[in-house]
């Protein structure tokens, strides 16, 4: 901390560097790092196992109890491969370590609970297909319900609360 972030604007002064909840998952170690400039899920191979094969900066795909969850692999001398993925950053909204810690224990908790499965889908695969210019198709289930083309919905203003919470899948609902 104080040689690799020093002089960073983005560090929170208030907080230190702290592994929260470590524990076995799937063979994997599973975790949060709170540091003064992110909080993050980290994944840790197992001991004795090799991610040599995984290319660091590609992005790995983990299916927690609570949902699907996107990590990026990333390398370190001190511990070598692992995979993280963002939960804070930067971490100026955390008034003291004791709150960031707080709040990675109730992450740690929320992972592992079915109930918090977020039933709102990006629809990745269409957005990829619209973006490169492909033609619209219609899902199995979309079949049978009318209502407004992606490019129909696209065009139409939408506030940030809408978009995140999924109106624009649903025709701005």
């Amino acid at each position: 901390l104080e040689t690799r972030m020093q002089g960073v604007p983005v560090i929170n002064p208030e907080l230190a560097v702290k592994a929260v909840g470590f524990s076995d998952w799937q063979g994997h170690c599973l975790g949060v790092m709170v540091t003064p400039w992110f909080m993050n899920l980290m994944l840790l191979p197992s001991e004795g196992e090799d991610w040599e094969n995984l290319q660091p900066g590609s992005k790995q795909l983990h299916q927690l109890p609570s949902g699907p969850y996107e990590f990026v692999v990333g390398e370190d001398e001190g511990i070598g491969r692992y995979q993280s993925c963002s939960l804070f950053s930067p971490m100026f909204d955390f008034a003291d370590q004791e709150t960031a810690v707080q709040t990675a224990e109730a992450v740690m908790e929320a992972l592992m609970q079915e109930e918090n499965r977020d039933t709102i889908t990006t629809r990745e695969a269409e957005i990829e297909r619209i973006w490169h210019g492909e033609p619209e198709t219609k899902e199995p289930e979309e079949a049978e319900v009318e209502g407004p083309t992606l490019t129909e919905k696209m065009e139409k203003p939408m506030t940030r609360r809408e978009l995140l919470r999924g109106a624009f899948l649903r025709g701005g609902e």
